[in-house]
């Protein structure tokens, strides 16, 4: 019961989420079918009232003229003079021609022929007719229309009748109207008869019409516009962009934005649109972006799949029901720990605000990672506390594969007449090597990588550098930014924020991407032996004292330049592996260096990631202030010293050590950016026996860690490598280098 009532349910909310995709289709559709309902009834009102109207429309004033004219008729009786100004009186009234236009026709007159019985005065004809014409001086004030009266007269009274004149002047029978008026009791002999023409009357009264329903036309039509703007403005375009927040969410759920880039509100913009909200569906856009964005910055780049496949995937055209634990996928990224060391000290002494501390660590990392990052590739994965998980996502493997094959075909295939043999050929082994790889990773899917190097990807150089590039500019940022910076006066930290530093640690490879958990709580995350081999990373430059390490996986897709400032400090085993694993620096320190100094505005921080080249390594003043304490001669010495130690020379290599530190040493003093008394200090400094906490103190802040470190490693061997001494030594699961 309990699955049939999920069934129904997942059915139910399937249901409901096709219309919510259909919701703005749906909407278009009934507002098109009701504008063409309203367009046909407009069109049948204009079209068929005017027919109605023609067929009954009455013109009262030939009603009412032949009832004056036949009250008239029996007042006057006998006297002529009076019955004859009557008629006159008449004509000046019924018999005008009707003001159609500016030039009278002769279809336009009115009265086409009257009679008036009983004829009993001189000036009336033997048949009773008034529509007659003898000159210019017997028409009444000169307006009879003569022409019709007496060249389309009939030859008889009895003539006379509807049809005739109709077919006489070529008008419409149904426009010719008789109207007749007959005295009752002892006035029955008298009687008064006038056709008249009522087509230009009815013509007139339709074309009225005509312009009246044109205008209810365009103001339903403006009505119809007005409605479906609101519609549009208020239910479909809500509607429409909360479906394509959706839509674009299941395409690529790592999008910020419609042009792809950050979102960088204000206080006072984010208060202005959500002021704007005041209609549902405002509300609803706000909330389904912001649950978007919420899952976007929750989840980051391991989670995208999880969200495109449940908001786009569908089954038999069916969307299926949330499934978070959706299979993981293969990538190659590049993996960097970021880590606050000496957190725990600060825990105790800020109790709960120290998340403010971490939020104002996490903001620096995070916008300088975004920056520098070619594209979106760089993303934050993981907050853990005192560490984030920074990954830099090349691709999908499939996807990585893909694109190296076309560009090397490309390659081929722009080098000359024979280079489609030799891409043909080049195909035929790269599918050989992928059959091989196929078959092979059945047995061993953790070795498929082993297929691709990294190193053959084109622009992998740039992207590794622009990685590298936020990971230092985090570091410089770190110790630039005013929130940070104001810790340095909190009471609680006096003593803890002084010994507190911050250590990077990265790897190449691959790893694989998804969900890890169940039904009840889930979290996005990379399963990678290059992953712990990031942490491990960050770990080690607490034993190294350095502030970060790379591996070779990371070195050799750096460019050329960048490498030139990288330090080769070890070459070390990592615990359950037999593949030699070496480790790199890059010279950072942030002590006697004012970073605030040459502070950038965010949008010059933009510019110049935008316009990065490889000379940045040779130019950025955050670099070179971060390294000032390297001098080419302490490269030289300590390159030399660590090919000493490798090769099993540990007393020349001891010696070259020592020198490397003694230099960097020197350096520092020399230029004077550490405030220390030279006077005092520089015949202490670098006496030997001088073993005062003081001075050992100055000599660790000063020198090269690395150095030291492995110094220290060498005498507590006597000064004498291993018998089965290969150049490597142990990495244990602490993440510690372990010379024993």
């Amino acid at each position: 019961d309990k699955d049939e009532n999920d069934n129904g349910e997942g059915l139910a909310s399937t249901e409901e989420d096709q219309r919510l995709k259909n919701a703005a289709t749906i909407g278009t559709a009934l507002m098109v079918v009701n504008s063409q309902r309203a367009l046909i009834l407009l069109s049948s009102i204009v079209i068929v009232l005017p027919l109605l109207g023609s067929l009954t429309q009455q013109n009262v004033v030939a009603t009412e003229t032949v009832e004056l004219l036949q009250a008239n008729n029996i007042a006057a009786q006998g006297d002529c003079s009076y019955l004859e100004s009557a008629i006159a009186s008449w004509a000046n009234i019924a018999a005008v021609p009707q003001p159609t236009s500016l030039l009278t026709k002769l279809e336009d007159t009115f009265v086409l022929w009257a009679q008036l019985l009983p004829v009993r005065c001189e000036f009336q004809r033997e048949d009773g007719v008034l529509t007659y014409c003898y000159g210019d001086e017997s028409r009444p004030n000169g307006i009879f229309p003569c022409e019709v009266w007496d060249d389309y007269a009939p030859e008889y009274a009895g003539e006379a009748t509807e049809e005739y004149f109709a077919d006489a002047l070529g008008i419409r029978l149904d426009g010719v109207k008789e109207v007749a008026r007959e005295g009752m009791d002892e006035f029955s002999d008298y009687s008064v008869s006038i056709i008249y023409n009522q087509n230009i009357t009815v013509s007139l009264v339709n074309m009225g019409l005509f312009y009246l329903l044109l205008g209810i036309l365009i103001m339903g039509l403006y009505g119809l516009q007005a409605l479906r703007g609101d519609a549009i403005r208020l239910v479909l375009d809500p509607l429409q962009r909360m479906l394509k927040i959706v839509l674009r969410y299941a395409e690529n759920p790592l999008s910020q934005d419609v042009k792809g880039s950050r979102i960088k509100k204000d206080d006072d913009s984010v208060q202005e649109h959500e002021e704007i909200g005041n209609y549902e569906t405002e509300q609803l856009i706000n909330a389904i972006t912001k649950i978007a964005d919420l899952l976007r910055k929750c989840w980051g780049v391991a989670g995208a799949g999880i969200i495109s496949s449940n908001l786009a995937r569908t089954k038999d055209g069916k969307t299926v029901v949330f499934n978070p634990t959706v299979p993981g996928k293969r990538v190659y990224a590049l993996f960097g720990f970021v880590a606050i060391n000496g957190f725990s000290e600060q825990l105790r002494a800020l109790d709960r605000d120290v998340m403010i501390l971490i939020n104002d660590v996490a903001k620096v990392v995070h916008d300088e990672v975004y920056r520098w990052a070619l594209g979106d590739h760089g993303q934050c994965n993981k907050n853990l506390g005192s560490a984030f998980l920074m990954v830099f996502r090349i691709g999908d493997f499939s996807e990585v594969h893909k694109k190296k094959q076309v560009a090397t075909e490309k390659l081929f295939r722009d080098n000359g007449k024979n280079s489609g043999k030799r891409t043909a050929n080049l195909r035929r082994r790269t599918t050989r090597a992928g059959t091989r790889n196929v078959s092979y990773g059945r047995k061993n899917r953790g070795q498929e990588d082993g297929q691709l190097q990294l190193a053959s990807l084109p622009g992998i150089q740039t992207f590794t550098d622009r990685a590298l590039l936020g990971m230092l500019k985090s570091f410089a940022g770190i110790h630039r930014d005013k929130n940070l910076q104001v810790w340095k006066n909190d009471f609680r930290l006096s003593e803890a924020y002084p010994r507190t530093t911050w250590i990077y640690g990265m790897d190449a490879g691959w790893a694989v991407e998804g969900a890890v958990g169940s039904e009840y709580k889930i979290d996005a995350t990379y399963l990678s032996p290059h992953v712990n081999m990031a942490s491990r990373m960050m770990s080690a430059t607490k034993q190294y004292g350095v502030t970060i390490l790379l591996s070779k996986a990371v070195e050799e897709l750096l460019s050329r330049t960048c490498r030139k400032k990288l330090r080769h400090l070890d070459t070390v085993y990592v615990k359950g592996s037999k593949v030699k694993q070496d480790i790199f620096t890059y010279d950072a320190r942030h002590k006697g260096v004012d970073f605030f100094l040459i502070e950038r505005t965010p949008e010059q921080a933009d510019m110049e990631a935008e316009s990065y080249t490889h000379n940045i390594w040779d130019h950025d003043q955050d670099l070179r202030a971060m390294r000032q304490h390297v001098s080419d001669e302490f490269m030289e010495i300590f390159g030399l010293a660590v090919k000493q130690y490798l090769a099993g020379n540990w007393k020349e290599a001891y010696t070259n050590f020592e020198q490397a530190d003694n230099t960097m040493i020197e350096t520092v003093l020399e230029d004077g950016y550490l405030e220390y008394d030279l006077d005092e200090l520089e015949g202490r400094i670098f006496n030997k026996n001088d073993k005062c906490e003081d001075i050992e103190r100055v000599r660790q802040d000063l020198g090269d860690g690395a150095s030291r470190v492995l110094m220290a490693y060498m005498e507590r061997r006597n000064m004498t490598p291993p018998a089965d001494w290969n150049a490597v030594a142990n990495f244990l699961a602490n993440s510690r280098f372990q010379k024993e």
